[in-house]
């Protein structure tokens, strides 16, 4: 799976939002069949989906989150949402792998009676547990990963779970968030979302936030509202400036090579093949260039 900048989240049953939400600017959205959708609304939602679906341009970015394994609606949600244009699956409430090939085994029956490719659909575990982030490495090995969502929200069911009180600094969570930004980069998964800011209003609040998440490794970030897409792409996004400064650097360190030389002054820094390597691997990610193998 593409690294994604910003995640929207949109409850299902709410039709007229979910079209606010596709054309918010955020790079995909995650359809809630799960938290925000009453046990009334689930099929209202579900129908919501695959009208969706039914008429997204192709290659857009559209996540399902369905219900949790210990629920009456993770069977339904999953057949029914399985149809071509689904990008993912956000897998809500793990606690290991076994989970994850729970998952996987539902989508590939889906995959096969809606006519879909087996296994293009990817899935995409979403850390809320303890016991999820202890075992973070085993269930990011599990079939069809794309990406990971690590939560780390005030007051939701991780600061439950783990016992965290919440800061905007977010030390108390500082040891989770790496642990699966270093999981992740292991496991060569690409997309690595955080979640989420809650604090609607408050947007420089939201901007320090992502900085400091891009900063730790996360490709990308989780949003609630509609105002915050613009915020998380700038900051998880590739400035022009840096764009030239990267372009420039592997121009150098190419020049470097045709004359012989391994390494090379460029704008006052040393740099070398792994200077030259992140550079392209930035720029990969941020879709300038075709991902470096």
């Amino acid at each position: 799976m593409k690294p994604f900048r910003s995640v929207l989240f949109v409850p299902g049953h709410k039709k007229d939002w979910i079209a606010k939400a596709l054309a918010s600017g955020a790079d995909a959205v995650i359809i809630d069949l799960e938290d925000s959708v009453p046990p009334t609304a689930k099929q209202v939602a579900r129908d919501n989906v695959r009208a969706v679906l039914h008429g997204v341009l192709p290659g857009a970015g559209i996540l399902v989150r369905p219900n949790a394994l210990d629920t009456e609606h993770f069977g339904l949600d999953v057949e029914a949402v399985t149809r071509p244009g689904l990008t993912a699956l956000l897998l809500p409430k793990l606690f290991d792998r076994d989970d994850v090939v729970r998952f996987d085994a539902l989508l590939t029956a889906a995959e096969i009676a809606n006519g879909v490719p087996r296994g293009q659909v990817e899935l995409v575990p979403s850390l809320e547990t303890a016991a999820s982030i202890s075992k973070v490495d085993g269930i990011l090995g599990a079939p069809r990963v794309g990406g990971v969502m690590a939560a780390a929200a005030k007051d939701a069911d991780v600061s439950r779970e783990v016992g965290f009180v919440w800061t905007a600094e977010g030390f108390e969570t500082l040891y989770l968030r790496s642990k699966v930004v270093l999981a992740a980069r292991a496991a060569g998964v690409r997309c690595i979302l955080l979640g989420l800011w809650q604090e609607v209003a408050n947007l420089e609040g939201l901007r320090r936030f992502a900085a400091a998440n891009h900063g730790l490794g996360y490709t990308g970030q989780v949003v609630i509202h509609p105002t915050h897409a613009a915020v998380v792409n700038e900051e998880y996004g590739l400035s022009a400036t840096d764009e030239d400064y990267y372009r420039g650097l592997i121009e150098a360190f190419e020049a470097a090579g045709r004359r012989g030389d391994g390494a090379v002054s460029y704008r006052g820094d040393h740099i070398d093949l792994a200077h030259a390597n992140h550079a392209r691997e930035a720029l990969a990610i941020a879709g300038r260039t075709e991902p470096i193998e």
